[in-house]
Protein backbone atom coordinates (compact mmCIF):
# COMPACT_ATOMS: atom_id res chain seq x y z
CA UNK A 1 0.00 0.00 0.00
CA UNK A 2 1.26 3.45 -0.89
CA UNK A 3 -0.01 6.62 0.83
CA UNK A 4 0.30 9.98 -0.94
CA UNK A 5 -0.21 13.22 1.00
CA UNK A 6 -2.11 15.95 -0.83
CA UNK A 7 -1.55 19.68 -0.53
CA UNK A 8 -4.55 19.85 1.85
CA UNK A 9 -3.65 18.71 5.35
CA UNK A 10 -5.16 15.34 6.13
CA UNK A 11 -6.33 14.45 2.60
CA UNK A 12 -4.55 11.28 1.53
CA UNK A 13 -4.61 9.14 -1.59
CA UNK A 14 -4.19 5.42 -0.99
CA UNK A 15 -2.86 3.14 -3.70
CA UNK A 16 -3.46 -0.44 -2.57
CA UNK A 17 -1.20 -3.36 -3.38
CA UNK A 18 -2.90 -5.40 -6.11
CA UNK A 19 -2.28 -9.12 -6.54
CA UNK A 20 -3.23 -9.95 -10.11
CA UNK A 21 -3.02 -13.04 -12.30
CA UNK A 22 -4.97 -14.75 -15.09
CA UNK A 23 -7.90 -15.34 -12.71
CA UNK A 24 -8.37 -11.67 -11.84
CA UNK A 25 -7.11 -9.67 -8.89
CA UNK A 26 -7.18 -9.45 -5.12
CA UNK A 27 -6.67 -6.36 -2.99
CA UNK A 28 -7.24 -5.22 0.55
CA UNK A 29 -9.75 -2.35 0.74
CA UNK A 30 -9.37 -1.75 4.47
CA UNK A 31 -7.44 -3.19 7.39
CA UNK A 32 -7.60 -1.23 10.65
CA UNK A 33 -4.03 -1.74 11.86
CA UNK A 34 -2.40 -1.07 8.48
CA UNK A 35 -4.48 2.06 7.88
CA UNK A 36 -3.82 3.29 11.42
CA UNK A 37 -0.07 2.76 11.03
CA UNK A 38 0.38 3.97 7.45
CA UNK A 39 -2.10 6.86 7.46
CA UNK A 40 -1.52 7.79 11.11
CA UNK A 41 -5.27 7.56 11.68
CA UNK A 42 -7.14 5.84 14.47
CA UNK A 43 -10.46 5.42 12.69
CA UNK A 44 -13.60 3.66 13.79
CA UNK A 45 -15.96 3.44 10.86
CA UNK A 46 -19.65 3.54 11.86
CA UNK A 47 -21.39 3.55 8.50
CA UNK A 48 -20.84 2.34 4.93
CA UNK A 49 -22.77 3.79 2.02
CA UNK A 50 -22.96 2.90 -1.67
CA UNK A 51 -24.15 5.22 -4.42
CA UNK A 52 -24.75 4.53 -8.10
CA UNK A 53 -24.81 7.47 -10.48
CA UNK A 54 -24.92 7.90 -14.24
CA UNK A 55 -22.58 9.83 -16.53
CA UNK A 56 -22.45 13.55 -15.84
CA UNK A 57 -24.00 13.36 -12.37
CA UNK A 58 -22.32 15.65 -9.85
CA UNK A 59 -22.96 14.89 -6.19
CA UNK A 60 -21.89 17.54 -3.73
CA UNK A 61 -20.12 19.39 -2.43
CA UNK A 62 -21.51 17.99 0.84
CA UNK A 63 -20.51 18.32 4.47
CA UNK A 64 -22.15 18.03 7.88
CA UNK A 65 -22.02 21.16 10.00
CA UNK A 66 -22.40 19.87 13.57
CA UNK A 67 -21.37 16.23 13.08
CA UNK A 68 -18.55 16.34 10.51
CA UNK A 69 -17.59 13.09 8.86
CA UNK A 70 -14.26 11.64 7.84
CA UNK A 71 -14.69 9.60 4.67
CA UNK A 72 -12.77 6.84 2.92
CA UNK A 73 -13.93 6.82 -0.71
CA UNK A 74 -13.40 4.22 -3.42
CA UNK A 75 -14.98 3.37 -6.76
CA UNK A 76 -16.18 -0.18 -7.25
CA UNK A 77 -17.36 0.34 -10.84
CA UNK A 78 -16.75 3.17 -13.29
CA UNK A 79 -14.73 6.37 -12.93
CA UNK A 80 -15.19 9.64 -11.06
CA UNK A 81 -13.48 12.99 -10.61
CA UNK A 82 -13.41 13.18 -6.82
CA UNK A 83 -13.03 16.55 -5.06
CA UNK A 84 -12.36 17.69 -1.50
CA UNK A 85 -12.62 21.37 -0.52
CA UNK A 86 -11.07 22.64 2.70
CA UNK A 87 -13.75 24.59 4.59
CA UNK A 88 -11.87 24.65 7.91
CA UNK A 89 -11.61 28.38 8.63
CA UNK A 90 -8.40 27.99 10.64
CA UNK A 91 -6.65 25.99 7.92
CA UNK A 92 -3.83 27.36 5.77
CA UNK A 93 -5.59 25.81 2.76
CA UNK A 94 -9.09 27.18 3.53
CA UNK A 95 -11.02 27.42 0.26
CA UNK A 96 -8.53 25.28 -1.68
CA UNK A 97 -9.54 22.09 -3.45
CA UNK A 98 -7.90 18.79 -4.30
CA UNK A 99 -9.04 16.31 -6.91
CA UNK A 100 -8.24 12.75 -7.80
CA UNK A 101 -9.52 10.37 -10.46
CA UNK A 102 -10.85 7.25 -8.73
CA UNK A 103 -11.80 4.27 -10.84
CA UNK A 104 -12.37 0.55 -10.90
CA UNK A 105 -9.13 0.30 -12.88
CA UNK A 106 -6.76 2.30 -10.66
CA UNK A 107 -8.32 1.06 -7.36
CA UNK A 108 -7.24 4.26 -5.59
CA UNK A 109 -8.96 5.43 -2.44
CA UNK A 110 -9.08 8.88 -0.93
CA UNK A 111 -9.27 9.73 2.76
CA UNK A 112 -11.09 13.00 3.41
CA UNK A 113 -10.88 14.16 7.03
CA UNK A 114 -13.58 15.93 8.98
CA UNK A 115 -14.08 19.57 8.10
CA UNK A 116 -13.93 19.27 4.31
CA UNK A 117 -16.68 19.42 1.72
CA UNK A 118 -16.75 16.47 -0.68
CA UNK A 119 -18.22 15.81 -4.09
CA UNK A 120 -17.65 13.89 -7.27
CA UNK A 121 -18.50 13.96 -10.96
CA UNK A 122 -19.16 10.72 -12.86
CA UNK A 123 -16.93 10.43 -15.93
CA UNK A 124 -17.93 6.91 -17.04
CA UNK A 125 -21.33 5.63 -18.22
CA UNK A 126 -22.13 4.97 -14.56
CA UNK A 127 -20.23 4.64 -11.30
CA UNK A 128 -20.66 2.79 -8.02
CA UNK A 129 -18.99 4.69 -5.18
CA UNK A 130 -18.45 3.26 -1.71
CA UNK A 131 -17.98 5.51 1.32
CA UNK A 132 -16.83 4.49 4.80
CA UNK A 133 -17.76 7.13 7.41
CA UNK A 134 -16.36 7.78 10.88
CA UNK A 135 -19.55 9.59 11.95
CA UNK A 136 -23.22 8.82 11.34
CA UNK A 137 -25.16 10.63 8.64
CA UNK A 138 -27.72 13.13 9.93
CA UNK A 139 -29.86 14.42 7.01
CA UNK A 140 -30.89 17.54 8.93
CA UNK A 141 -27.20 18.43 9.45
CA UNK A 142 -26.10 18.09 5.82
CA UNK A 143 -25.01 21.27 4.06
CA UNK A 144 -23.79 21.94 0.55
CA UNK A 145 -21.05 24.15 -0.84
CA UNK A 146 -21.97 25.39 -4.32
CA UNK A 147 -20.27 23.16 -6.89
CA UNK A 148 -19.32 26.06 -9.16
CA UNK A 149 -18.48 28.77 -6.61
CA UNK A 150 -16.13 31.11 -8.49
CA UNK A 151 -14.10 31.75 -5.33
CA UNK A 152 -13.23 28.05 -5.05
CA UNK A 153 -12.93 27.72 -8.85
CA UNK A 154 -12.89 23.94 -9.28
CA UNK A 155 -11.77 22.88 -12.74
CA UNK A 156 -14.51 20.29 -13.39
CA UNK A 157 -13.78 18.15 -16.50
CA UNK A 158 -17.37 18.30 -17.86
CA UNK A 159 -19.38 21.40 -18.65
CA UNK A 160 -23.02 20.94 -17.63
CA UNK A 161 -23.40 18.35 -14.87
CA UNK A 162 -26.64 16.79 -13.69
CA UNK A 163 -27.41 18.08 -10.17
CA UNK A 164 -30.07 17.51 -7.55
CA UNK A 165 -32.25 20.47 -6.56
CA UNK A 166 -30.49 20.49 -3.18
CA UNK A 167 -27.04 20.69 -4.79
CA UNK A 168 -28.18 23.48 -7.13
CA UNK A 169 -28.96 25.54 -4.01
CA UNK A 170 -25.53 25.14 -2.42
CA UNK A 171 -23.98 28.08 -0.58
CA UNK A 172 -20.90 29.98 -1.64
CA UNK A 173 -17.76 29.67 0.48
CA UNK A 174 -18.14 33.16 1.94
CA UNK A 175 -21.70 32.26 3.08
CA UNK A 176 -20.55 29.29 5.16
CA UNK A 177 -20.25 29.58 8.91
Amino acid sequence: MKVIESMIKGVKVIEPEIHEDQRGYFLETFQAKRYRDMLNLDIVFVQDTLSRSTHGVLRGLHYQQNYPQGKLIQVLRGEIFDVAVDIRRDSLTFGKWFSQILSEDNHKQIWIPRGLAHGFLVLSKSADVEYKFDEFYYPEDQRCLLWNDPEVNIDWPLGAPKLSDKDLKGKKLRELI
